[in-house]
């Protein structure tokens, strides 16, 4: 079994460009976006929520599927090599 690439980036959402249409979410296969309301309450205005950044895999599509251009990708550090 090989281990899994490590992810380079992670999406980051811009809350006042998301609109909530859900395109991001679909795009996303490992399924680490969903829709939430901007409060506790069930109703109201829906953004677009990174809520698992373990399971990310780093692919873009959602930045890349974005029609309001409201996902960036920042790079991640990357950890010192094992000597």
């Amino acid at each position: 079994m090989t281990a899994a690439a490590p992810r380079k980036a992670l999406p980051v959402i811009d809350p006042g460009r998301c609109t909530g249409c859900g395109w991001c979410v679909a795009v996303c296969a490992p399924h680490v976006l969903s829709l939430q309301t901007e409060d506790a309450s069930a109703w109201g205005p829906k953004r677009s929520t990174l809520h698992d950044a373990e399971g990310c895999t780093g692919c873009a599509l959602c930045a890349l599927r974005c029609p309001f251009d409201a996902i960036r990708m920042r790079r991640l550090k990357t950890p010192p090599a094992a000597t």
